[in-house]
C-alpha cells in the first residue's frame, strides 16, 4: 500500500481521472476538500453568536474572542473556518439573519472562487528618460523594436507610458507626455501591431489616453485609480478596460511616511468606491492592482502580497506589478539590475494566490518561470 498527500487544488483530477468518480460526484466532493479561513473584522456580537452556532451545526467553525457569548463587546473580530461546501451553505443560511449577516452571506461565495484563467504577462515600455529601471526606457523606433521583441518573448499585453511614476518623480506637462507617446502610437497604428498583442496606455492624462485609444490601445492603466472623471469618460467612450490601481498620495510624496490604520481594509474600501465609480460611468471591464510600492512601506507591501487572494472577492482580474521594485532591496540589499530573482519570487507567489496578470520588465524570464510553474501544477503525481 502506498499513500500520497495531494494538493486540494487537484482534487477533481484525482476524483474523476484517478479514482473514476462521476462528474457530478467529483464536483460535490471537491468542494468538501477545499478549505478556507476568512477573517471578519468588526462583526456585530449578535451576528457572531448566530454565525458561530450555524457554522458548528454544519461542521465548520467560527473562532471568536472570549466573552463573545456574553456580548461583552458590541463588535468583535472573528475567523470563519470551513470548506467551499460549508461557505456555500452559510451563504444561503445567513441571508435571513440580522446583525449584518445578510451582507456577509452575499460575499461568502466570492471568497471561494478559483482562478482558472491563463496568466497573462504585461511587458513594460517607458518612453521617458527617468523611469527607475534604465533598461525599460525606449523611444521612437527603438520602442517599436522592443515591442516586437517582447511579443516574441511571450507578452500578451504591452504597457506603454511616457511619464515616470517612481517615488519622488515630478509632473510632466500634458503636451510633453503626448509628444513622447505620439510617435509610438502612430507606429503601432500604422503597422497594426494591436492585432498581435493588446496594448495598454500607462497614463492618467485624458488627452494622452484618448490618443492611445484611437491608435488601437484597449487598456488604460491609471495609477490614480480613476480619480479623474474625464479619464472615466474616455474609457467608457472607447469601451476600454480600466486598471484601477491603489496609490496613497502622489508619486512625488507617496513614500514619505505612508501610514494606514489597516492597509487591507483601506485598499478594499478604495476598490469598492472606484469599482462603483467605473460602473456609474458605464465601464464594464475592470482590472484591480493593489499598487505595490505606491504609498506603502515594506510591511504594507508584504501584508498585501500575503493576502492578495482576498481581493478576488470583487470578481475582477488582479494585476500584480512588483518588477524590480525597491521592496526587494529592503528585504535583501541589492541594486535595481539585480532584482530579477526577487521579482520572480513575488510574482510566482501572486500567481499561486490567483493573480491573473503580472506586469514586468523581463518578459522572457517570466514566461519561462510561469510555464515551469504550470507544468509542476499539472503534473499531479
Amino acid at each position: 500500500m502506498n499513500i500520497y498527500k495531494i494538493n486540494p487544488k487537484n482534487i477533481e483530477f484525482f476524483l474523476k481521472d484517478f479514482i473514476g468518480t462521476d462528474t457530478a460526484g467529483a464536483k460535490i466532493m471537491s468542494k468538501k476538500a477545499s478549505h478556507h479561513t476568512l477573517l471578519i473584522k468588526n462583526l456585530n456580537v449578535g451576528g457572531a453568536n448566530i454565525l458561530k452556532q450555524d457554522a458548528l451545526s454544519i461542521g465548520a467553525d467560527l473562532a471568536v474572542p472570549m466573552g463573545t457569548i456574553l456580548a461583552k463587546e458590541k463588535y468583535v473580530n472573528a475567523l470563519l473556518i470551513g470548506s467551499t461546501k460549508h461557505f456555500e451553505i452559510l451563504s444561503k443560511k445567513e441571508l435571513s439573519q440580522p446583525f449584518g449577516l445578510k451582507e456577509l452571506a452575499k460575499e461568502l461565495k466570492n471568497f471561494t472562487k478559483e482562478n482558472n484563467t491563463a496568466v497573462k504577462i504585461m511587458g513594460t515600455i517607458n518612453a521617458n528618460n527617468d523611469s527607475f529601471y534604465e533598461n525599460s526606457r525606449f523611444q521612437g523606433s527603438n520602442a517599436i523594436k522592443q515591442i516586437k521583441k517582447i511579443i516574441k518573448d511571450g507578452a500578451s499585453i504591452i504597457d506603454i507610458g511616457a511619464v515616470s511614476s517612481r517615488p519622488g518623480s515630478q509632473k510632466v506637462s500634458q503636451k510633453e507626455e503626448l509628444k513622447r507617446i505620439k510617435p509610438i502610437c502612430d507606429e503601432i497604428k500604422k503597422n497594426k501591431l494591436y492585432k498581435k498583442v493588446t496594448f495598454s496606455i500607462d497614463s492618467f492624462t485624458p488627452q494622452v489616453i484618448e490618443y492611445a485609444l484611437k491608435s488601437g490601445f484597449k487598456i488604460v492603466n491609471d495609477i490614480t485609480g480613476l480619480s479623474n472623471n474625464e479619464v472615466a469618460k474616455k474609457v467608457a467612450k472607447y469601451s476600454a478596460t480600466i486598471v484601477i490601481m491603489h496609490m496613497k498620495g502622489t508619486p512625488s510624496s507617496m513614500q514619505i511616511n505612508p501610514t494606514y490604520e489597516d492597509v487591507m481594509i483601506e485598499v478594499d474600501d478604495f476598490f469598492k468606491q472606484r469599482i462603483q465609480k467605473a460602473k456609474d460611468f458605464g465601464i464594464k471591464n475592470i482590472i484591480l492592482d493593489i499598487g505595490i510600492g505606491f504609498g506603502k512601506t515594506l510591511e504594507h507591501n508584504l501584508i498585501l502580497l500575503k493576502n492578495i487572494s482576498h481581493f478576488k472577492h470583487f470578481g475582477y482580474p488582479i494585476l500584480l506589478g512588483a518588477s524590480r521594485k525597491s521592496m526587494i532591496d529592503k528585504i535583501i540589499s541589492t541594486t535595481t539590475k539585480e532584482r530579477l530573482s526577487g521579482t520572480l519570487a513575488i510574482h510566482l507567489e501572486g500567481i499561486n494566490q490567483g493573480v491573473s496578470i503580472v506586469r514586468c520588465h523581463d518578459v522572457k524570464e517570466h514566461n519561462q518561470a510561469i510555464k515551469v510553474q504550470q507544468a509542476i501544477k499539472q503534473n499531479y503525481l
